[in-house]
């Protein structure tokens, strides 16, 4: 496994998992949670390391139960989960604590690695508002590392300019056919790291095909030279399967590079 490294001195995995529908009946994003562990337990005991889930996922206790049943030490582990924007939870400064504190007793854990503003807020006086909360938790030691998902580079810059601390990752959709490359670059200049959401799900057919002729040269999938492209264009990724098949497809992405003309296809797409 390959690590980068946030400009706090903290390091990430660049690659991980996904959970958006673990633990629920029928592997439904909307299904009622069911506590089941095997797709979570399949990844890490295939190496999987950085676990990505949110409070609008409701899973963050089958996460925690995980981590328990997975034996593997809790700093060997890097999480993540996200508070929504929605009023419900971030209101107030007190409803955004009480959501954290939420978050610390469901994944059961003494500190959360990584802790996202899941999207933005109605404003940038308002992102900045619970910055602030997330700001007071770093102090605490109960959060390890701070940042964002889903903002734009107006928003980031915002922050950038007002915040004490500044964001280290920025989470956002980017797969061939939208790379959202200023956005990237963005991120990038500014010492902030992007993670990409959604590598694999909204690819085209057409996209698919040329990626699997890609691959072949490689001896790859399609779906394999995607995030070796992305990890080595600098972003962490967090593929999410529920096959062991394909979680270790997924994982086996580090032994190959592509070349300048490949990258570039793919970066044109």
């Amino acid at each position: 496994m390959l690590y980068k490294t946030f400009h706090n001195g903290h390091t990430i995995p660049t690659l991980g998992t996904g959970t958006n529908t673990y633990g629920k009946v029928d592997k439904d994003f909307f299904g009622d949670i069911n506590f089941d562990t095997k797709e979570l337990l399949s990844a890490i005991n295939l190496g999987y390391r950085l676990i990505d889930t949110a409070i609008y996922y409701r899973n963050e206790a089958v996460i925690g139960k995980a981590i328990k049943e997975s034996m593997i030490k809790r700093e060997d582990l890097f999480i993540t989960t996200k508070i929504p924007e929605k009023p419900e939870f971030s209101a107030t400064n007190e409803l955004v604590i009480s959501y954290i504190e939420a978050s610390l007793k469901n994944i059961d854990a003494d500190y959360i690695d990584l802790y996202l503003m899941h999207f933005p807020l109605e404003s940038n006086e308002e992102n900045l508002r619970v910055w602030k909360v997330l700001e007071s938790y770093v102090s605490t030691g109960k959060i390890k590392s701070i940042g964002v998902s889903n903002f734009n580079i107006d928003q980031l810059q915002y922050l950038i300019n007002n915040a004490s601390i500044k964001p280290v990752l920025n989470q956002f959709q980017s797969y061939p056919g939208r790379h959202q490359q200023d956005l990237i670059d963005f991120c990038k200049a500014n010492d902030i790291i992007p993670e990409a959401y959604h590598s694999l799900a909204k690819v085209s057919e057409e996209n698919k095909k040329t990626l699997t002729d890609i691959g072949k040269k490689y001896q790859k999938l399609w779906n394999q030279v995607i995030l070796n492209y992305q990890i080595h264009e600098g972003l962490v990724v967090i593929p999410k399967s529920h096959n062991p098949e394909n979680q270790k497809n997924n994982i086996d992405v580090f032994d190959f590079q592509l070349t300048d003309e490949d990258k570039d296809t793919i970066k044109n797409m």
